[in-house]
C-alpha cells in the first residue's frame, strides 16, 4: 500500500511540476534577432531600430546585432540567437551567397528568418524576404542622368559591396539605361564598399587620373555623400553631378541644397514592420510566406524633395 501511494504522489507530482512548466514556457515573450550587415550606416540604423520598435511593440523581446558587414561576425550572431532561445530573426545579410549557410543553420533549428532588404541567394533558406526593387529603381535614376548630362560626359561609378545583390541589381539598372547613349562613357567603376569614408578616398585616387568628370553614380547615398566630399575638396562640387540611392536624410538635404542630384527613395520602415509582422504571423501558427515581396522605390529629385524631407 505504501509503494502504491507513493507512485501515485509521484504522479501527480510529474503532472503538476510538467503543467508548471508549460504554463511558464507559454507566458514567456517569444524573443528576436534583429541581425543587419552594419551599423555604420544611418539608413541600416532606421532599419534595424524600427525593426526592434515594432517587435518590441508586439510584445516580443528584441536585441539588435551589428554584423560589421564581417560574414564571420554575422555567423556568431546566429550561433548566438539560435543557442540563445530566440524564436525568429529578423536578418539584414553581409553576403548574398556567404549568408546562406548562417540562414540554414537557423532553419535546421526551426528558427525562421525574415529577410531585410538584402536578399539570399537561395528559395530554400530564409521564410521570407523582403526586398527593394533596386534594379527598377535605378531605370528611373539612370533616365534622369541621361537626361541632365544631355547624353554625353564621362562618369564614374562607386559600387557597393561586391557580395551583396544590392550592387549589382542597381548597376544592372543603371547600366540598362546609360549604356545606350554613346556619348556617356564611364572612365572608371570601382567598389567602396558603400561607405562613406570609403567613397571620398576612392573618388579622391579616381579624380587624379580622370580630373574631367561630369557625373558619378553612386550605389548608396552614404558613397554619395563621400563623392561629394571629394569633389568638395578637389573643387569641382559645382560642375560634377552626384546621384545616389537610398533616401538618407542627409542626402534628402544635400538634394535639397543642391549638392546631389537625385537618389532612390527606399522604404526601410516598411520592409522592417514587414518582416516584423511576418514574425507575429508565424508565431500564430502561419507558415506559407511569399518568398519574396519586392517594395517599390521612387525617384527623388529637386523638384519633388520637399514632399520627401517631410513624408521621410
Amino acid at each position: 500500500m505504501k509503494r502504491i501511494i507513493n507512485i501515485l504522489f509521484l504522479l501527480v507530482l510529474i503532472v503538476i511540476t510538467g503543467g508548471c512548466k508549460n504554463q511558464s514556457t507559454e507566458n514567456t515573450p517569444k524573443k528576436v534577432a534583429v541581425i543587419v550587415s552594419t551599423l555604420n550606416n544611418p539608413w541600416f540604423v532606421v532599419l534595424a531600430e524600427t525593426a526592434a520598435a515594432k517587435t518590441r511593440a508586439l510584445g516580443y523581446e528584441t536585441k539588435i546585432f551589428d554584423s560589421q558587414n564581417n560574414t564571420a561576425l554575422e555567423a556568431d550572431h546566429f550561433e548566438n540567437a539560435i543557442t540563445s532561445g530566440y524564436n525568429a530573426i529578423l536578418f539584414n545579410s553581409t553576403d548574398a551567397d556567404g549568408s546562406i549557410v548562417n540562414v540554414m543553420k537557423a532553419k535546421e533549428a526551426g528558427v525562421p528568418v525574415f529577410c531585410m532588404d538584402r536578399e539570399v541567394n537561395s528559395t530554400k533558406a530564409a521564410t521570407s524576404q523582403i526586398l527593394s526593387d533596386s534594379y527598377s529603381g535605378c531605370i528611373a535614376i539612370g533616365k534622369y542622368f541621361v537626361q541632365s548630362l544631355k547624353k554625353k560626359g564621362n562618369y564614374v561609378e562607386l559600387l557597393g559591396l561586391v557580395g551583396d545583390n544590392n550592387t549589382w541589381a542597381r548597376s544592372k539598372g543603371f547600366h540598362s539605361v546609360v549604356d545606350n547613349y554613346p556619348g556617356l562613357k564611364m572612365v572608371a567603376q570601382q567598389s567602396a564598399d558603400f561607405d562613406r569614408n570609403k567613397a571620398m578616398e576612392v573618388l579622391e585616387s579616381i579624380l587624379q587620373a580622370h580630373p574631367d568628370i561630369d557625373a558619378v553614380f553612386c550605389g548608396n547615398d552614404a558613397m554619395a555623400m563621400g563623392a561629394y566630399q571629394a569633389l568638395a575638396a578637389a573643387g569641382k562640387a559645382n560642375r560634377v553631378k552626384v546621384f545616389g540611392f537610398d533616401g538618407a536624410d542627409d542626402a534628402l538635404q544635400a538634394i535639397k541644397e543642391g549638392k546631389v542630384m537625385a537618389t532612390g527613395m527606399q522604404y526601410p520602415k516598411i520592409m522592417a514592420e514587414t518582416a516584423a509582422l511576418y514574425a507575429q504571423k508565424y508565431f500564430n501558427g502561419k507558415r506559407d510566406f511569399p518568398q519574396k515581396v519586392p517594395v517599390a522605390v521612387e525617384m527623388v529629385t529637386g523638384e519633388n524633395v520637399r514632399n520627401y524631407i517631410t513624408k521621410n
